[in-house]
């Protein structure tokens, strides 16, 4: 069983019981709840990792919970022993960073740069988290290095591997992100197809936090009406949801502002 943040999600038939209740609270922006399952079994490396990777995804969804994150994430950190295990963890510890600097609660970026390369000295290049790891150093390229071909490269990276391992949902954000990059060079096509593919994905998979970005990103490149359907149910799953992914809601409000896709 993997415990990256986007594998062994419990969205797949072999996956273990717990890994089904976990899935199901997490696809629905539950991640409080979803943790609380796991904090049983957090002495151990593995659930340790994936307790805070929920925790911390609920900070990019929320922008809230920043020291539950924190905590989770120093408990994972201090269960990991092999080498993989602290790579995981230090991959983590990365994205809280990158997170955090995103949403501007703090500027970590050195921080979130320098996990990152932590992790990768850490993880072996045919490690299960090397493809998140690849995927975290895209978005740091992207989003505060303003290296969109840096991006380009860890972003396709990530996609070869999770496409080889069949890791769906975070083939969901590879293809997003693609699409994003895409849509900046103007090659509305291209990120059309990217973005169907996130939302085809992510409706699958019943990842129902993430499905209104994808809406939303699919729609800038539509033409009206399509656009102001797209946004719409979007709008609705953000209602439905309690306001949830935050940083979205604001752009759902007719009538819709272009922008760049959002950061999930």
């Amino acid at each position: 069983m993997a415990y990256t943040a986007m594998s062994g999600s419990g969205s797949t038939a072999g996956d273990d019981p717990l890994q089904t209740a976990v899935w199901r609270l997490r696809s629905r922006g539950c991640w409080v709840d979803a943790a609380a399952l796991l904090a049983p079994r957090a002495d151990a490396a593995g659930p340790a990792l994936q307790r805070a990777s929920l925790l911390v995804e609920r900070c990019l969804y929320t922008g809230q919970g920043w020291e539950e994150a924190e905590d989770a994430l120093r408990t994972a950190e201090a269960t990991a022993h092999a080498d993989d295990e602290r790579g995981e963890a230090a991959c983590e510890r990365g994205h809280l960073a990158y997170v955090s600097t995103l949403l501007g609660a703090h500027d970590r970026t050195d921080e979130a740069r320098a996990a990152l390369g932590r992790a990768a000295a850490l993880l072996a290049p045919g490690a299960r988290g090397r493809a998140l790891l690849d995927f975290r150093r895209g978005l740091v390229a992207e989003k505060l290095s303003g290296s969109p071909q840096s991006a380009r490269g860890a972003y396709t990276r990530a996609h070869a591997t999770a496409t080889d391992r069949g890791d769906t949902l975070l083939l969901s954000f590879t293809w997003r992100h693609l699409a994003g990059l895409a849509l900046r060079r103007g090659e509305v096509a291209e990120a059309r197809h990217g973005f169907a593919e996130s939302l085809r994905i992510r409706e699958e998979l019943g990842f129902l936090v993430g499905t209104a970005p994808a809406l939303v990103s699919l729609a800038e490149t539509e033409q009206e009406p399509e656009a102001g359907r797209l946004r719409a149910e979007a709008g609705r799953l953000v209602r439905l949801l309690g306001g949830v992914p935050t940083w979205l809601a604001e752009r759902l409000v007719p009538p819709f502002p272009l922008s760049p896709p959002s950061p999930a």
